[in-house]
């Protein structure tokens, strides 16, 4: 047939060769860097006899009262959606249960179920960031947070915490950073990944500054349960007159082992809650129907699981203590809460390079520094969420290591 388009004088058809097309990423994800934990797990994955001082989640068991819940919601057919605000006897176990630990008077109006509370702080961020809005957070600080905010057209202003006064932060220094353009602050306490926990003093200065400037505080409490020094813990619910300014962010994952049943909160003003459900709605719409029952239990049932949890991570908070002051090159500190250790190495030391050649030579599995900030670069991110067998049998690999390299 081409010879006789050919001889017929007729043009033959061209071949138009397709290109598959290319997704048009909004440029607002630049704004998102390759999470350093990622990477490093990514790499142990391909690796045998690794040990993870890297994962940030509860190694413990779920107890046994709230996996019962979950499964008897399965059994009962509650696998429908629930309110948008989130099932009523949870929200009605929230308000009992914070009212109580926290001496405040909340309603069901006052809270919003979310999937997690990476949801929640995503609901936070993105509905009030805008260009022209700064948010002051810590350096180093948890890894979600900057990224949303510049994400949304938002400043991100940096406080850095030190080593040598173990990452608290100094309120004096928030607020001589507070300025005309200052929109909000983000505390996180017990911290990630630094282990510190703000005394009463800290958050209250910065609440009652945050109020008299109109303010907004954002509180990541998701390791409020992980106290291991001191039973009074800050809660911005507690040190706030009310919660017109603050937005009290938390979930069951740290607390009662349940991170991957995806059930976090807001705690905040009235109005604020009603603004932020309409915004859940075109998210995540609801959480987790069986996993709210199972946090019902959760609050409601014997907290003695919670207690005894405590006391183990306690326990590997203190032999990790003692196995990084007897590393070589690594100086550390007593973190106060949540299950991470944030030791440092000497001031010109790249500890992103560090932590990829000690994975590839002792395969222990830890975080660099500079996943979580701009100033923390010499520092590795030790999660003790793992057995102190784990933890001793990690540092066998990593003190004579450590002892050979020329820093």
């Amino acid at each position: 047939m081409a010879e006789a388009a050919k001889d017929t004088g007729q043009t033959q058809p061209r071949k138009v060769k397709y290109r598959k097309a290319k997704a048009s990423w909004n440029p607002a994800m630049q704004a998102i860097p390759v999470p350093g934990i990622r990477r490093m797990v990514n790499m142990a994955s391909t690796m045998k006899d690794v040990i993870h001082l890297s994962i940030g989640q509860p190694d413990l068991p779920t107890p046994k009262h709230i996996i019962d819940a979950y499964v008897d919601a399965l059994n009962a057919g509650q696998t429908g959606y629930t309110m948008d605000a989130g099932l009523p006897e949870l929200l009605v176990a929230l308000r009992d249960y914070y009212g109580k630990r926290y001496n405040r008077k909340l309603t069901r109006d006052n809270i919003l179920i979310t999937s997690g509370a990476t949801e929640a702080m995503y609901l936070a961020i993105t509905s009030t960031a805008q260009p022209g809005r700064q948010f002051i957070i810590t350096d180093p600080t948890f890894l979600l947070y900057a990224p949303l905010i510049r994400m949304n057209g938002g400043e991100v202003k940096y406080i850095p915490t030190r080593p040598e006064n173990d990452h608290q932060l100094d309120p004096d220094e928030v607020i001589r950073a507070m300025g005309s353009r200052t929109y909000a602050i983000i505390l996180n306490s017990p911290n990630n990944p630094t282990g510190a926990v703000y005394p009463r003093s800290t958050v209250e200065t910065i609440v009652e500054e945050c109020a008299y400037r109109g303010i907004q505080i954002y509180a990541d409490e998701v390791y409020d349960h992980l106290i291991f020094d001191d039973d009074d813990y800050a809660s911005v619910l507690k040190c706030s007159v009310d919660l017109d300014n603050i937005m009290c962010i938390s979930s069951f994952s740290k607390t009662f082992s349940m991170a991957g049943l995806r059930v976090g909160w807001v705690i905040s003003s009235q109005a604020t809650i009603k603004s932020l459900r309409r915004y859940h709605m075109f998210t995540t719409s609801v959480a987790n129907t069986p996993s709210q029952f199972a946090g019902v239990a959760a609050l409601t049932g014997d907290q003695q699981c919670v207690r005894d949890m405590v006391d183990i991570y306690r326990e590997r908070r203190d032999k990790i203590v003692e196995l990084i002051d007897q590393t070589p090159h690594l100086t550390g500190y007593k973190p106060g809460g949540a299950f991470f250790a944030f030791p440092t190495l000497p001031p010109h030391v790249d500890g992103s390079d560090v932590a990829l050649r000690m994975l590839k030579e002792t395969g222990v599995c830890t975080v660099p520094g500079d996943a979580f900030g701009e100033h923390t670069q010499n520092a590795l991110r030790l999660s003790f969420s793992t057995t102190c067998e784990k933890l001793e049998e990690a540092f066998d690999r990593i003190i004579p290591w450590m002892a050979k390299q020329q820093f």
